[in-house]
């Protein structure tokens, strides 16, 4: 069975929408146990499993797709509103390789908010949340320790420049990793709260053990309308406006960076294209900035075609992005999966959700962390290509990981 209700008898399921006036927070909603995509108080909450569909081939698996849209669409919904996520939704976090097994939920409660109207979705029957015991203190004391020291990286990366040189690659996305063991339990739900202070314009989430602050939109569709907002290339913040500015005019500037860029959206827009109508590519990025640091970006829309798929075969279609993979796609992939030295998992994957029309929206499990108990592995990765010195690829990944750190780490 693909998709499977949790110990409940075999009864038809009904979600009931209504509209909620005073909704709470959607990270409060959540809670230490259930999930979260949410951008400030826009996005989607959820507690509860009413139903969890498996995916044993992945995310690039057609039956596992057809699944997900044949269990949503066997959910009767009394949605009064019809909005991109009203009604039943399956939420989740898909490994980075395609073909690795995972699997979605459907809530069995779901509270939303486009930023103008809140709901909640109850999805009957289904089992009830499990209890989660009141969290203790924070901890106090962190140990440290990449799982490839420096030295080994910054070889690895010089490595893979010589391929690149050699024509085996365009570009390979390189990630690390970092262990982190704690004194005591991490509290879930304040380092969401941070998360979503340090970074407000970022797309925070939890899906069981795995959360960040995703800058990168994979996907989103909203009945004819696509869109997509890919990041590559990246510096620092200065700290002051002036030396900001001269940053991202050097960024601008810089063949390495711009070719990198490039590299990732005409492979999105190639494969968006063929399911388009319509679709606008700028050829100059724009700039978005975060906390710590400045990426180049490209805001990617079009309008579908009347016969166009639902956003979960669109995320099909794209992912792995050369953003996270590399360039040829297939042949980068296999090199990192043997050299990195650590299973990604859901690291890079697409987390997100999707509704019963098949709207939804998907970004990129970048700026991320596994976090079971006191223990947590945080990631991030850059794109090596042609010209990539070895040790500022060492500093930039320092530069995204403290997105984690400033969350976990509070001594």
């Amino acid at each position: 069975m693909s998709a499977r209700p949790l110990d409940v008898p075999d009864a038809k399921m009904v979600a009931t929408t209504v509209v909620v006036d005073d909704p709470p927070k959607l990270i409060d909603a959540a809670g230490d146990d259930g999930w979260l995509f949410a951008t400030g108080d826009v996005g989607i909450a959820g507690r509860g499993e009413a139903l969890r569909i498996d995916l044993p081939g992945g995310i690039a698996d057609p039956a596992g797709r057809a699944a997900v849209t044949a269990a949503l669409a066997s959910i009767e919904s009394i949605d009064p509103l019809r909005l991109p996520g009203c009604g039943p939704i399956a939420i989740g976090a898909l490994a980075f390789d395609p073909e690795e097994p995972g699997h979605l939920v459907v809530p069995a409660e779901i509270f939303g908010s486009d930023g103008s109207v809140s709901w909640k979705t109850t999805v009957t029957p289904s089992v009830e949340a499990p209890r989660v015991l009141r969290p203790g203190p924070s901890p106090e004391r962190f140990d440290l320790a990449p799982t490839m020291a420096h030295s080994e990286w910054t070889e690895l990366v010089a490595e893979t420049v010589r391929q690149i040189d050699a024509g085996a690659f365009a570009k390979v996305v390189l990630a690390r990793c970092i262990e982190i063991e704690a004194d005591r339990p991490f509290v879930v739900s304040e380092l969401l709260e941070r998360l979503a202070s340090l970074y407000p314009s970022c797309t925070v989430f939890k899906v069981d053990d795995f959360l960040g602050a995703s800058p990168e939109l994979l996907i989103r569709r909203y009945g004819a309308e696509v869109e997509s907002h890919p990041l590559a290339g990246t510096v620092a913040r200065s700290g002051n406006t002036t030396g900001d500015e001269a940053l991202i005019r050097a960024l601008m500037a810089a063949p390495k960076t711009r070719r990198e860029h490039r590299v990732v959206v005409e492979a999105i827009a190639g494969s968006l294209a063929p399911v388009c109508e319509s679709l606008d590519v700028p050829e100059t990025p724009s700039v978005m900035s975060l906390r710590n640091v400045s990426h180049l970006a490209t805001r990617i829309t079009g309008r579908l075609s009347p016969q166009a798929p639902g956003v979960l075969e669109l995320v099909a279609r794209i992912h792995p992005t050369p953003a996270v993979g590399g360039s040829p796609t297939d042949a980068a992939i296999r090199y990192l999966q043997k050299v990195e030295g650590f299973e990604r998992g859901r690291y890079a994957g697409p987390v997100g959700w999707l509704d019963s029309r098949g709207d939804g929206c998907f970004v990129l499990g970048i700026r991320s962390a596994e976090v079971v108990a006191n223990r947590a592995r945080i990631f991030a990765g850059n794109g090596i290509v042609a010209g990539s010195d070895p040790a500022s690829e060492l500093t930039e990944t320092q530069l995204k990981l403290q997105a984690l750190l400033a969350a976990l780490v509070r001594p």
